[in-house]
């Protein structure tokens, strides 16, 4: 990863003061939201292989393990530490959408810096892309009160759009043209972020005069989820006698979220207010995620359990 994307967070920090301080480009972009979320999804599925697929299959058990604690405890999280706050039905919605989707895109880059199992992150984050499709509208019914209407089919619908067709699209384009997609693969990273960023500036542009009273319940609300999923997926691997490393991935991988759909999901569905735990989550998990992996970096895997290859 390049130094401008090891530098998410400042980034996305300077990009939602910009929306705040001069909202107008920012809600320009609205429109553009949706396709941007496509495009991230593309460059996803640009960097899957066959092989990524293979590794599943010859090692399901940890894939399995991450896939049912990130599904299990972060929508479960969500709709705990939104209950305890007592946040709105919005805010609520919103959180309860970061808890729902899958995996978040840069946990693979935090997990090697964290001295993890790069090749068991790269499997839960492309088994986790692919059950969402299905377990986020699903878990959102579940978790979301009888009050707040939730078009399930729609939802499912949107995800089929925004995450499936763009992901199955890029490995299509990567098994079709390997050798062009390797040239400008150190440049993805790089472009998702730009879009992604683009994405956060208009949701907090929009959400702007709510932002004096929802901004900080919001931000602790965001902070004790992440850090209930971190938890959760470490002493969730070694209940399961996991090693450190595939415990350490399973941390992150349940911790992290692709709260860039959850935020464009809450916006088309709920509202510009529900989009704003997905906003604020995205520049949160980066920060805590990054934390975690550089305190990770300077401890040493003690244990020999085997790894995943």
């Amino acid at each position: 990863m390049s130094v401008l994307t090891r530098l998410f967070p400042l980034w996305a920090i300077l990009v939602s003061a910009s929306a705040i301080r001069w909202p107008g480009p920012f809600l320009a972009l609205s429109p553009a939201i949706t396709p941007l979320l496509a495009f991230v999804m593309f460059t996803m599925g640009v960097t899957l292989t066959v092989a990524d697929f293979r590794r599943i299959a010859r090692r399901p058990a940890p894939v399995l393990a991450g896939i049912v604690l990130h599904y299990t405890i972060m929508p479960l999280a969500a709709w705990l530490v939104a209950r305890m706050l007592g946040l709105p039905p919005a805010l609520r919605v919103g959180m309860i959408l970061v808890g729902s989707v899958s995996s978040g895109t840069a946990s693979n880059v935090m997990i090697y810096l964290a001295r993890g199992d790069v090749a068991l992150s790269v499997s839960i984050s492309t088994l986790s892309t692919l059950v969402g499709i299905v377990a986020t509208p699903l878990l959102t019914r579940l978790y979301v009160s009888a009050d707040v209407a939730v078009d399930t089919w729609a939802l499912l619908r949107s995800i089929v759009e925004l995450v499936a067709l763009p992901v199955v699209g890029g490995l299509a384009v990567n098994m079709l043209a390997h050798r062009a997609v390797r040239r400008i693969e150190p440049a993805l990273p790089l472009v998702a972020m730009i879009a992604i960023m683009a994405i956060i500036g208009s949701i907090v542009a929009s959400v702007r005069p709510s932002l004096a009273f929802a901004g900080p319940i919001v931000l602790l609300a965001v902070m004790l989820h992440n850090g209930m999923g971190l938890l959760g997926g470490y002493w969730g691997g070694r209940l399961l006698r996991l090693d450190e490393s595939a415990c350490r991935t399973l941390a992150i991988e349940v911790g992290m979220q692709n709260s860039g759909l959850a935020a464009t999901l809450g916006r088309l569905y709920f509202g510009p207010l529900a989009a704003l735990p997905g906003a604020i989550f995205s520049i949160w998990h980066n920060i805590s995620g990054s934390a975690l992996s550089a305190w990770w970096a300077g401890r040493p895997v003690r244990d020999t359990a085997p790894r995943s290859s």
